[in-house]
């Protein structure tokens, strides 16, 4: 029986989505528990392609479309998350030009009502951060694969800047039923 919300987070092709479908099965938890791919359909519907992840509006359409998505399930039983409104603030950052632009854009995606929210139902929930695997990262034309050690840095900042606790699984926990088994071990 699922407990709390699951965030599942990190970089991209690090398998977010592999585990979260993986858990919400092995829970039997029903498809519209499970939260997933929230990033890339946005992506399609605006027409936004890699070459605009730089780009803070795709951010913060990324943004909007997740909490949008939590605002409209407050009130469902807890469900498991492929990514979360962390997610486009990591990207927002790692892409600008420089620490202040970072800064400014940081602070115009956390400064909402929404946001706010969402961070303290964030510090209520499981997040788990998954470290690049470097034999899983494969290139889809969609996803953000630079700098991914840098990337999961900026996750882990960012979510200790939150206040969020969170776990990490990396390559000690390669299999996809070792890292199904162990994140069944903090839902229960």
């Amino acid at each position: 029986m699922l407990k709390k919300s699951v965030y599942i987070v990190g970089p991209s092709s690090t398998g977010k989505t592999t585990l979260c479908m993986a858990v919400a099965k092995r829970l039997g938890v029903d498809e519209g528990r499970t939260v997933s791919e929230i990033a890339r359909n946005v992506m399609r519907t605006r027409g936004f392609t890699r070459m605009d992840i730089g780009r803070l509006e795709m951010q913060q359409a990324i943004l909007d479309a997740i909490l949008e998505n939590h605002e409209g399930n407050s009130v469902q039983p807890p469900r498991i998350h492929d990514r979360s409104a962390i997610d486009p603030v990591v990207y927002a950052i790692l892409t600008a030009t420089g620490d202040e632009e970072a800064r400014r854009r940081k602070e115009q995606l956390f400064m909402t009502e929404k946001f706010q929210s969402a961070l303290e139902q964030y510090r209520q929930s499981v997040f788990i951060l998954l470290k690049p695997v470097r034999e899983w990262i494969t290139d889809d034309g969609i996803r953000f694969i630079e700098d991914l050690d840098k990337c999961y840095e900026m996750f882990g900042t960012v979510l200790k800047e939150c206040g969020i606790q969170f776990r990490e699984i990396g390559t000690e926990v390669g299999f996809l039923e070792e890292r199904v088994a162990w994140l069944m071990g903090l839902c229960s």
